[in-house]
């Protein structure tokens, strides 16, 4: 099973909802400037129209493609001055950066990089861990996470991680409640990206400069 083909297609009709009302909420033409933090040039063509996309990322992105800028850099501490962009865009990235505090690191840069944003999390009070495609393992400990990840989880059985891999994705994993989500961005409007009527996903929004 090829995990992130799963993943792909799963989440294909979210991408394509989400990308919709985010053009439409921050009035996204040829000439916006954006910051995509942990992203890909994928999800950029759900949008009618090519926006100026800076891609950064810890690691070479290999999927290069024209009209793209690709940057090395961290999220804690983006390579870019004060307002370079129009608008920070996030999806899914917040979640793997371990600590509250280092979360709060990224969402101090997308404050000043730009004076709008939009910061996509799944929801930590969702019955189901995205990640793992498997319901309630993320409100276990962590020490029962790490020891049930490999077994009884989607992504383990199709990944067949080592125990190493288990133990760091556990590490890694911090999802937020809204609770939180409030506390790092305290200006923004926070969307509820909802399936069956539940929060699926958080979206911190901040529309205006």
């Amino acid at each position: 099973m090829n995990i992130q083909r799963l993943y792909s297609r799963l989440g294909l009709r979210f991408r394509a909802r989400r990308m919709r009302r985010f053009a439409e909420a921050f009035g996204i033409d040829s000439q916006t400037r954006i910051l995509d933090v942990g992203g890909s040039h994928h999800i950029w063509t759900f949008l009618p129209v090519r926006p100026k996309v800076v891609l950064v990322n810890l690691m070479p992105y290999s999927g290069q493609r024209d009209g793209f800028t690709n940057v090395l850099g961290d999220a804690r501490d983006l390579p870019f001055k004060d307002r370079s962009f129009d608008v920070v865009f996030s999806n899914s990235l917040i979640e793997h950066l371990h600590t509250f505090d280092q979360q709060h690191e990224f969402a101090a840069e997308c404050r000043r990089v730009a004076s709008r944003y939009y910061v996509q999390v799944p929801n930590q009070r969702f019955f189901l861990e995205p990640h793992l495609l498997t319901p309630f393992i993320h409100w276990l400990p962590k020490v029962a996470r790490a020891r049930l990840l490999r077994n009884f989880t989607i992504w383990g059985l199709a990944t067949r991680p080592s125990q190493e891999d288990c133990q760091h994705f556990v590490d890694e994993v911090r999802l937020l409640s809204r609770r939180d989500f409030r506390r790092l961005f305290p200006d923004a409007e926070i969307w509820h990206e909802r399936v069956l009527g539940m929060s699926k996903s958080l979206i911190a929004v901040k529309r205006t400069p």
